[in-house]
């Protein structure tokens, strides 16, 4: 190894230090931190945040990389060291663009925006979110002036989170998807309707919790690396490789969300758990990018949490814990609850087959923003309007329609996107996962998931950032994120549950 790359990595680590301690303050303020900590914690997590980028953007970590550019030149691109220095170098020339002051009035502004975003939900007022929001778009804009112009401004946002995407590409994958699943919900809707009853009566909240600590043990996750706790909106939060945290919410009238929570933001965890040691402390630490990410949680939640196999194992328990609200309730008719196709108002509850409908509506209203053709103060007779459109209903006030999701207030525009691009990944990696451990239906009957786990963590999660999106998607399944195998697999299950 090189002097020099050893000088870069040095810094670099003071990086991801001061990153992982502003992200420790983050958690934090979601989990324990009472209200009136919020200006305080709004102006250590600015300070954070702009010495992070200070030190990052310093005229002697362009030159290391520029160096070191040089010198791995010839140098194979999957090689550590080369990895390395190409993913700093695209993160560095971001974020040189971008002035610390920037970073720490960011920091300040979602700080009291989040608090602001909590109190409008719990009054259901937008009124109380709605400067904020503002204040947050016009940063928006700001940071994509940093930026040369683009196919379509969203694309620098979207390229936060999805390198190399654009947003051309997620209207055409889109595009491609959505008339394909109107259609099976259409048909969905003239099926006899599933009785999910049982599952929206009182259920023990601890209860639930301890068995969700019991699926996530299952499933692999190390409680020496990781902890979960309660907050508004489920996360996972990563301050280390062996620092990896989950939280997850009770619901009275939706309980068992409380599993299935548990299990997404598990499946999140997993990946980040699963980085190469040696990328401690380093931009190659973590996840490649959030749809891959999503693919992951997404895959532990559904592919695996709420297939046959998966309760045939777990249900004879559940139901002896929960046997009041279970009485008389089969295992079959527990499956076919869990994966009951209708529309619904929250997201992070929608099923399967009207999830990614969610998520266009989101994109949509964000693009809107974006270019300037939508005005915030219009946001919630838009996002009504729009569920109409999409999914058939209409919020009766803006806890359950605008005001239920947490990312604007952090000022994550550009995010939406890649929860449906990770749906689709999910089913791509299913099948390559499938063929190569034809046994794996039933391993997972048996509450076995080692090999499950150490596929995932052979083929994507050791690699953390090593490689683009669509590169690792393609190296892993043989074809770049195609809509196709999540066709395939909606229509398969809902065929048989509905009788389609």
């Amino acid at each position: 190894m090189s002097e020099k790359l050893d000088q870069l990595k040095e810094t670099l680590g003071e990086v991801a230090d001061l990153r992982n301690a502003a992200g420790l303050l983050g958690w934090d303020q979601q989990t324990y931190m009472p209200p009136g900590g919020a200006e305080a914690r709004g102006n250590q997590l600015a300070t954070l945040g702009k010495l992070a980028q200070i030190k990052f953007i310093s005229p002697e970590v362009g030159k290391l990389l520029e160096d070191l550019r040089s010198e791995y030149a010839g140098a194979d691109p999957g090689s550590d060291g080369a990895a390395l220095v190409r993913v700093a170098s695209r993160d560095y020339d971001k974020a040189v663009r971008v002035p610390p002051e920037f970073v720490a009035e960011s920091a300040i502004v979602t700080t009291k925006a989040h608090e602001a975003w909590m109190e409008a939900r719990a009054k259901s007022d937008f009124s109380v979110f709605r400067p904020h929001l503002e204040k947050i778009v016009e940063l928006t804009h700001k940071y994509i002036s940093f930026f040369p112009p683009a196919e379509h401004p969203y694309d620098t946002l979207l390229d936060d989170y999805e390198a190399g995407m654009k947003t051309s590409d997620v209207k055409k994958i889109f595009d491609g998807v959505r008339p394909k699943q109107v259609e099976l919900i259409k048909a969905i809707s003239k099926s006899k309707a599933v009785d999910d009853s049982f599952l929206h009566v009182k259920y023990n909240q601890e209860k639930l919790w301890d068995f969700g600590v019991q699926i996530a043990t299952k499933f692999g996750f190390d409680w020496s690396k990781g902890r979960q706790d309660k907050a508004p909106h489920p996360f996972c939060a990563n301050f280390s490789i062996n620092d990896v945290r989950i939280t997850t919410r009770f619901e009275k009238d939706n309980p068992t969300a409380t599993l299935f929570s548990t299990m997404h933001e598990t499946g999140h965890a997993l990946y980040e758990l699963g980085s190469n040691q040696d990328f401690e402390r380093s931009p190659l630490a973590g996840g490649t990018s959030l749809a891959v990410h999503e693919s992951q949680s997404r895959m532990w939640e559904n592919l695996v949490g709420r297939s046959m196999a998966f309760w045939e194992y777990f249900y004879p328990t559940f139901k002896k814990t929960f046997s009041n609200q279970l009485d008389g309730v089969s295992l079959k008719k527990f499956y076919n609850a869990i994966n009951k196709v209708q529309p619904s108002l929250i997201r992070v509850n929608a099923d399967e087959a009207t999830y990614n409908m969610h998520i266009m509506l989101r994109l949509e209203l964000e693009i809107g923003m974006v270019e300037g053709k939508l005005a915030v103060k219009d946001l919630p007779e838009v996002w009504n309007t729009k569920m109409v459109e999409y999914l058939g209903i209409t919020p009766p006030n803006d806890a359950l329609g605008v005001l239920q999701d947490i990312h604007w207030s952090g000022g994550a525009l550009g995010y939406f996107s890649t929860y449906a691009l990770g749906n689709l990944i999910s089913a791509q990696l299913w099948e390559r996962i499938n063929a190569d451990l034809p046994d794996l239906d039933d391993q997972i009957r048996e509450g076995k998931f080692d090999a499950l786990l150490g596929w995932l963590r052979e083929k994507l999660h050791v690699h953390g950032r090593k490689y683009d999106p669509q590169d690792i998607v393609q190296k892993i399944t043989g074809s770049k994120i195609d809509s196709a195998p999540y066709v395939r697999y909606l229509t398969r299950k809902f065929g048989e549950i509905y009788g389609l």
